[in-house]
Formats: structure tokens, C-alpha cells, sequence
């Protein structure tokens, strides 16, 4: 192989990146695992009292107190079934920059394949969908539509209030 057509490999090697690829219902979505912070099976959770339904719970993780919410509860309000692929997936969350990263964890469906691809294969759909602003550009293959999801976007900052401390209610 030249030197060149090395280069030219290293550059669309370091144009991809990898996401976790998971499933609501029959639907295919992603995160970039650059903010996946660990793949856990899915716990056994504390429930907090008066959050909303798709908040499933807290749990304790190397010191910490982690919430974790059910990604398909608060997309689709059906909570995530119980299956042997079924994940607790700790994220880096940060909904702002200059913030703190704290873990959160999702519960996610069928959390069991990855995809390495260009970023830029994900494009607008073209739906201006303020209520669930998590719910990024989609990606078409040959299976279908997969959607990306914006980890900082997940929670509004009245959840974030009750999630977090009153530092990260931005």
C-alpha cells in the first residue's frame, strides 16, 4: 500500500465514528459512544416518588447515585420490555458545555450492536419536533430509518431539578 493511500484510509478512518445502536419497539435509534460511559444489565432501581413516568428510578454506582430513566417510556410512553438484551446504558450527560458531566442511565432495548459510520450519513428529517428535542437527524441502510439521539437534550430543566442538584438545573 503507498503512503498516500495510507493517509487517504487514516482520514475516512478518523471521519467515522461508532454508535451504539438499541431498538424501541420496532424502531432503530443510536447514540454516539463517545457518551457512553459503561453497558450494564438492567438493575434492579429505586423508584423517586412523583416523577414522571419515564423516570424509572435511581440506583448506587461506584459512589455514586445515578437516575436512570426508560427511553422508550418518555419517546413513545410504552415502557421498555424485559428481555435479555434490555440495558442500563450509563451516559455522560451535560446538557450545557460549561456544565458538569454527571452519569444518567437509560434503559434501552435491544442495546446489543454498534455502527461505525460518518457522522454526516445522518441528515434532518425535516420535523421541527419541540417536544422531544432529543430526537436528532436519522441515517437510511438497508434496514430502514435508525434515528440519533441527543444525550444532552434528553431531559427538560424542570426534570433536570429533580434529577440533579440544584447546580445543573441550568
Amino acid at each position: 500500500m503507498s503512503e498516500l493511500a495510507a493517509k487517504r484510509g487514516a482520514v475516512l478512518a478518523a471521519k467515522k465514528a461508532l454508535f451504539l445502536v438499541f431498538r424501541i419497539g420496532n424502531e432503530r435509534f443510536a447514540l454516539k459512544a463517545t457518551e457512553v460511559a459503561e453497558v450494564l444489565p438492567r438493575l434492579a432501581l429505586k423508584p423517586i416518588a412523583q416523577a414522571p413516568l419515564w423516570v424509572a428510578g435511581i440506583f448506587a454506582h461506584r459512589g455514586a447515585l445515578v437516575p436512570v430513566i426508560d427511553l422508550s417510556a418518555l419517546t413513545f410512553g410504552t415502557s421498555a420490555q424485559a428481555r435479555t438484551s434490555t440495558r442500563l446504558v450509563l451516559v455522560n450527560y451535560q446538557p450545557q458545555p460549561w456544565s458538569e458531566a454527571r452519569w444518567l442511565g437509560l434503559i434501552l432495548e435491544q442495546a446489543t450492536d454498534t455502527l461505525r459510520c460518518d457522522p454526516a450519513e445522518f441528515q434532518p428529517y425535516g420535523l421541527d419536533n419541540q417536544q422531544a428535542p432529543y430526537l436528532g437527524p436519522v441515517r437510511e441502510d438497508a434496514q430502514g430509518l435508525m434515528q440519533w439521539i441527543g444525550v444532552a437534550d434528553l431531559l427538560t430543566a424542570p426534570v433536570r431539578a429533580l434529577l440533579f442538584s440544584a447546580e445543573l438545573s441550568l
